[in-house]
């Protein structure tokens, strides 16, 4: 036993866990030396990020913390990536879980481990684990879950409010780029007939999400809302208020017996890692629910308040991931009492009355939005809204004559007619500032022929008025005294959400903003311990990472251009000498006239290099459409030494429904 009792560790990098049919999984170990002779519980992370040269910063942080207090923490690379073996097909496929389920049998089987085994991860692997869990393997006792979703069709990064969000294109080719890459040479003596079979493989996943635009078993596979009870492992939510999936903390919370939620104002990272800060020691927090129930000890977990949530105080809109100021609340609900505030007449937030308003965005409204998710790359937040306010209808309150914390979902009820049978609206919840400035708080879009159903979308009545409800993202926000609040309404949201068909025109006669306020948090009423953590992922930096983000406007054809190019560095492992390094580059181009003029492009690099092997693939893809269909194509290179020894290219035309 070393200092304060901590257990001394070991790092295996390449376990290998064979699956039934035959495939090799290759797993990354940190457990105590001696847990064959004093088994400890398993805490499994099953991903396709690469844990050789993908997850290492966050892995090396965390892992051996954990280790060295009892647990072995397991990082699988999900077959077809990294350094296994296999093929993926898409995203959360049945063989992914299958995958999962064999893998936590076969961790309770070791002689090192107990029959007692949690299951944590975030995004992908926080989707994952509450997949798995779902499915009920019997030694998987307990999850902790961050940044996910409980809905893979309305709460993922694929139809948000039943509009197309273009991050399936921005997602979709990260994942061409990323699980295209070659396992690490010195691993695998096959690693060459492993990458070109891998190349051969790889799925053009946009292409099999736009073949699923309404809400059926596609989607429905996946999603554990479709039956909460299913869920028996203890359930410890995570997510941050910057981040694009805000829904599933409080959704898992009020429909899982015993769940626990924690929302902070981060972005799409771990909670010890993340911005804007404050962070908090999510490692012990971690310990406590592994020590609860996967040991068996007494920590308390199980009478925490069911929702510790992060209020932040009204922020100066920025683009960038500036400390929040703000208060932790302790609650039993996950939200605060709605209260309502009538779309009024002259743009009066709050005042009873007649409204009318006719909206007709030009299509880059929405610029600035922000990223879907952020993950704390430069500018990815929201800017200040009095651009887009500029291209919407707008509901002004009264300044307020007491500070108000709006802890919840927002939700608006309103009468619209549409002149056109397909369309779509984008609802900020904005908070205005003395000087004019306004702060995003939260927002929502709707496909308007989704506003039933989106298992079975309707069109629009043309010019007949039509009452729909929309629910914004759940929020922690303090708006100050003297502040006010703004409900602003486009007809485009450019370029977070695909336009419809036809520029969109509808009025509203009648709202009701729904606000769900909570009495004001006077102070702290829970406090996390200091964020804690092993040394984490030594490297030599070989190429600095940089970000940009500029939009530019072509007066003589009026096309308006966004370009995102994030260089991710390239550096090379201190421990084993892996290089590794990549770069992505995104283009988003649309007309303001004309919802059919937009197109996006990404382009992807991806490096990999050990000693005097260098490898490369090149991604790219292209989305556009025309009034019925869909339009999207990919190419994708891989490069030996500089050679290109691979190429495949990729194009689909796909009907546009209610989309």
């Amino acid at each position: 036993m070393s200092e304060q009792g901590l257990r001394e560790i070991i790092d295996i990098p390449d376990l290998g866990i064979v699956m039934s049919d035959g495939v090799r999984l290759s797993a990354r170990v940190w457990m105590p030396v001696d847990a064959g002779e004093d088994p400890v519980p398993a805490v499994l992370e099953h991903l396709p990020y690469r844990k050789r040269d993908g997850t290492c910063a966050r892995d090396e942080t965390s892992h051996p913390w954990m280790a060295a207090r009892g647990y072995a923490m397991v990082r699988v690379d999900m077959r077809g990536n990294g350094d296994s073996y296999g093929h993926m097909e898409d995203e959360y496929t049945q063989q992914e879980l299958d995958d999962a389920v064999e893998v936590i049998h076969w961790l309770a089987a070791q002689a090192w481990c107990t029959d007692h085994i949690g299951m944590q991860g975030i995004s992908w692997g926080g989707f994952n684990c509450l997949q798995t869990a779902y499915l009920q393997p019997e030694p998987l006792k307990a999850v902790i879950s961050i940044c996910s979703t409980v809905d893979r069709f309305a709460d993922d990064i694929h139809y948000k409010g039943g509009c197309l969000l273009n991050e399936n294109l921005a997602w979709s080719s990260t994942m061409w780029a990323y699980s295209s890459r070659p396992p690490d040479p010195t691993l695998r003596k096959d690693w060459r007939e492993i990458w070109l079979e891998r190349l051969e493989r790889e799925p053009f996943l946009i292409a099999n999400w736009l073949k699923h635009q309404r809400r059926d078993a596609f989607w429905q596979h996946g999603s554990v809302c479709e039956d909460f009870s299913r869920i028996k492992a203890k359930v410890l939510a995570i997510g941050g208020w910057a981040d694009g999936y805000k829904n599933a903390v409080p959704a898992l919370v009020d429909n899982i017996e015993g769940a626990k939620g924690i929302s902070g104002p981060w972005v799409h990272l771990y909670p010890h890692i993340a911005t804007p800060e404050p962070r908090i020691g999510f490692l012990q927090e971690a310990k406590r629910w592994w020590d609860k129930w996967l040991k068996g000890i007494e920590t308390g977990v199980d009478s925490d308040p069911a929702f510790r949530g992060y209020v932040m105080e009204g922020y100066r809109p920025s683009r960038f991931n500036e400390p929040r100021e703000g208060v932790w609340i302790a609650e039993s609900a996950t939200g605060g009492e709605m209260r309502d505030y009538p779309l009024g007449p002259d743009g009066q937030l709050g005042r009873e009355g007649e409204t009318r308003a006719t909206i007709a965005s030009p299509q880059h409204c929405g610029l600035g939005g922000g990223e879907y998710y952020a993950i704390g790359r430069g500018p990815e937040l929201s800017d200040d809204q009095r651009v887009d306010d500029l291209y919407s209808a707008v509901w002004t309150g009264p300044a307020l004559a007491r500070s108000v914390d709006i802890v919840g979902r927002p939700k608006l009820r309103l009468t619209l007619a549409s002149e056109t049978a397909q369309g779509q609206i984008a609802v900020r919840l904005n908070h205005v500032h003395p000087d004019g400035a306004r702060t995003r708080i939260s927002f929502g879009v709707l496909n308007l022929t989704h506003r039933t159903s989106s298992a079975s979308p309707e069109e629009m009545p043309l010019g007949e008025a039509v009452e729909i409800a929309l629910e914004l993202d759940h929020i922690a926000y303090r708006v100050p005294e003297g502040h006010k609040i703004a409900v602003s309404i486009s007809t485009a949201y450019w370029p977070l959400i695909w336009p419809s068909p036809e520029a969109g025109r509808v009025t509203v006669t009648a709202g009701t903003l729904g606000l769900p306020e909570r009495a004001l948090a006077e102070a702290d009423e829970w406090s996390f311990e200091d964020v804690e953590g092993a040394a984490g992922w030594q490297t030599e930096e070989l190429r600095p990472p940089r970000n940009e983000k500029r939009q530019e406007i072509d007066h003589e054809t009026g096309q308006i251009t966004l370009i995102i190019n994030d260089d991710f560095g390239k550096r090379r492992d201190a421990a084993h000498g892996l290089v590794s390094g990549g770069v992505s580059r995104e283009t988003w181009v649309i007309h303001p006239d004309d919802p059919l003029s937009a197109f996006g492009r990404t382009h992807w690099t991806e490096e990999t290099e050990r000693d005097d092997i260098i490898l490369r693939t090149e991604t790219f893809a292209e989305m556009k459409s025309d009034g019925a269909t869909f339009y999207v194509s990919g190419r994708l290179e891989a490069y030996e030494n500089n050679v290109l020894i691979y190429a495949r290219d990729v194009e689909e035309a796909i009907a546009r429904d209610m989309m």
